[in-house]
């Protein structure tokens, strides 16, 4: 890793899997570098690499949801699940329960929330693009605490 990327991994955030569907194609990926945007209209901002098959998806069905994982063991094998696979030649939903959400993108019934997102914008930034989504709809699910990102969890 970058000398100058160390003490990044020291900021706090939350775990999601970010999902999309375009007809009967599904994916998701683990994401960790999401953040709010905007209280008018309601927005988040999301890091995807420009290599990653689910930006495909968000870019030709103008959705995405993001899914926010709790807290626990469950929480970190359905990120790294979501996470270390690649979805162009897997299912990666298969054995996972969703629903369709408002846009039409997975909302995945182990979520302890979700933020149902049409797509509002999106820029360069870096290695990696910032997709900026408007959130038409979401949902709680109980009070679990969310899981935090511990780059441990994922790489020893």
């Amino acid at each position: 890793m970058k000398e100058k990327t160390v003490a990044m991994r020291k900021l706090l955030t939350g775990v999601t899997i970010v999902t999309a569907k375009v007809d009967e194609k599904v994916n998701g990926f683990t994401v960790a570098w999401i953040t709010p945007v905007s209280h008018d209209p309601p927005l988040v901002g999301v890091a995807v690499h420009p290599k990653r098959y689910t930006l495909e998806l968000i870019r030709k069905s103008g959705s995405f949801c993001v899914n926010i994982l709790k807290e626990g063991e469950e929480g970190i094998e359905l990120a790294r699940h979501f996470g270390l696979k690649s979805g162009r030649n897997l299912d990666k939903f298969e054995g996972h329960l969703w629903a369709e959400g408002h846009t039409g993108s997975p909302v995945m019934k182990d979520a302890v929330a979700y933020l149902d997102c049409k797509f509002y914008s999106s820029c360069d930034a870096g290695d990696h693009i910032m997709v900026f989504g408007e959130v038409v709809d979401h949902g709680k699910r109980g009070d679990d605490d969310l899981l935090v990102y511990r780059s441990t969890d994922y790489w020893g």
